[in-house]
C-alpha cells in the first residue's frame, strides 16, 4: 500500500473511530465502560460488568480493543486482560 493511500486510510478510519466513540460517550451501553486515548484512537480499553443472574454477575472483565489502520474495511481484534471462563474466549490468542 503506498504513503499517501495508507495515509487518507488511516485519516479515514480515525473519522470513523472518533465518530464511533463520541456516540458510544453519547449513549453508553449499560454494563460497559470504554475509553481511549486521544493520542491513540486505535486502542480503546473496554470494561464489561457481569450481568445479574448469570455466571459472570459481580464480575468486571477487562478487555483492549485494537483497531487496524484500514477500518472499518478490516475488523478489530479483542483481548481479555482479565481471565475470563467462557467457550468463546481462548488463552494467548490475540
Amino acid at each position: 500500500m503506498g504513503d499517501s493511500l495508507r495515509a487518507s486510510t488511516s485519516a479515514g478510519a480515525l473519522r470513523a473511530l472518533a465518530m464511533e466513540l463520541k456516540n458510544i460517550e453519547s449513549q453508553p451501553v449499560e454494563g460497559f465502560t470504554i475509553s481511549a486515548s486521544e493520542d491513540n484512537l486505535f486502542v480503546w480499553t473496554v470494561g464489561i460488568y457481569g450481568p445479574p443472574n448469570t455466571l459472570y454477575q459481580g464480575g468486571y472483565f477487562k478487555a483492549v480493543i485494537r483497531f487496524p489502520p484500514n477500518y472499518p474495511y478490516s475488523p478489530p481484534s479483542m483481548k481479555f486482560v482479565t481471565k475470563v471462563w467462557h467457550p468463546n474466549v481462548y488463552e494467548g490468542e490475540n
